[in-house]
């Protein structure tokens, strides 16, 4: 599966260095024949686009080095790496694309178009308007980020080599000049797809919140199991595109015993695997109490108190040990809140409403409930 997926990004790739670097020869000589800055810079853009794909080729060819005692992961991130270095290429070709641009504006060079070059910019658009729906529909298919930034970037190039065409036509009938501001156009549009680009690519590095949609699903898998009565504090890890590993606690009656328990666990970790292609790589567990009539009144005591600050989220693992006169929970807290405050907090309250008994509260961050 894996070994299929590199092949296609791959072999996307290659074609889109190919069509690019044809592209970007015959605009480049439109745009030193005709002397057109805006059709020169798109070329620019077109040999930026190639090599970003030459990048793209070899961050997957590292990406799939299999794991080992250093990396027992794998080097899935290098993906995320390598297009840290698209975005700088792309930026790097805006801001010096902008330059020329503002050189030709304060002084001008008028630009001369033949009917050839028209016919050359009309193909160059048809060809990227084709080329960006193969990339992003091949992106989509095998889940690359890359290929579909590809995809939308070259249909996006298709937009602006239009607008280089409007420019040539505006000049050819009117006689006025639009060539430099055009370029100065595309080269600050290309400079904001660039800090786009490398923004989203640090935020996938830093680590985003869980795809709400993925981590109730798991949740949901997990609370069909006749055994669980609940599904909490799911954390992804991602270690590279199709790369995922999760965490979970779930909540179980405290008369299971530990071989059960450890079967459910298995099944568990089958069944995510199986239907959402991320390995639950640990189950923790939250006991509930069972025939204590006593505890589920405690219980819903003190969820009141605890879900009537707005700071607060949900609770979740409550266990009252009737013997100790102990009661263990999570309580999950928005991010408004300093954590050991809000402990500080709870307790005092919990104390003042239920003296005789000691409370173990363990915070949660808000990841995906």
């Amino acid at each position: 599966m894996e070994n299929n997926r590199d092949k296609v990004i791959i072999k996307t790739s290659i074609i889109g260095i190919i069509a690019n670097v044809f592209l970007a020869s015959f605009k480049a000589f439109v745009g030193i024949v005709s002397g057109s800055i805006a059709v020169t810079l798109d070329a620019v853009n077109n040999l930026s686009d190639a090599l970003s794909s030459i990048i793209t080729i070899v961050g997957t060819k590292l990406a799939g080095k299999l794991p080992n005692k250093k990396h027992p992961f794998g080097y899935g991130r290098i993906e995320y790496l390598s297009a840290m270095i698209v975005s700088g290429i792309v930026l790097y070709a805006g801001i010096t694309s902008l330059v020329e641009s503002v050189k030709k504006i304060i002084f001008p060079v008028k630009a001369d178009y033949s009917p050839v070059s028209l016919v050359i910019i009309v193909a160059a658009i048809v060809v990227k308007l084709i080329l960006g729906k193969y990339v992003k529909t091949q992106g989509e298919k095998v889940n690359s980020g890359s290929l579909i930034a590809s995809g939308k970037d070259a249909s996006f190039d298709a937009i602006l080599s239009t607008s280089v065409l409007a420019s040539a036509v505006i000049y050819l009938l009117t006689g006025l000049s639009l060539e430099a501001y055009v370029g100065a156009l595309i080269s600050v549009i290309i400079i904001k797809s660039g800090i786009e680009m490398m923004r989203d690519t640090v935020d996938e590095i830093l680590g985003e919140r869980a795809d709400k949609e993925t981590t109730k699903k798991i949740k949901d898998l997990i609370k069909e199991e006749p055994e669980v009565r609940g599904a909490y504090d799911v954390v992804i890890y991602n270690y590279g595109p199709n790369k995922n590993y999760a965490s979970v606690h779930v909540e179980v009656p405290d008369t299971m015993t530990v071989d059960k328990f450890d079967d459910l666990t298995r099944r568990i970790t089958r069944r995510i695997l199986k239907e959402t292609g991320i390995f639950i790589a640990c189950v923790g567990v939250y006991s509930y109490n069972t025939g204590d009539n006593e505890a589920s009144k405690l219980r819903e005591a003190i969820m009141k108190i605890v879900l009537s600050y707005d700071w607060t989220i949900q609770m979740h693992g409550f266990y009252v040990d009737m013997e100790s006169k102990e009661i263990r929970f999570d309580v999950v807290l928005s991010f408004s809140v300093e954590p050991m405050e809000a402990l500080a907090t709870l307790n005092k309250d919990l104390k003042e409403a239920f003296s005789e008994y000691t409370f173990m509260i363990s915070p949660d961050i808000d990841i995906s409930d």
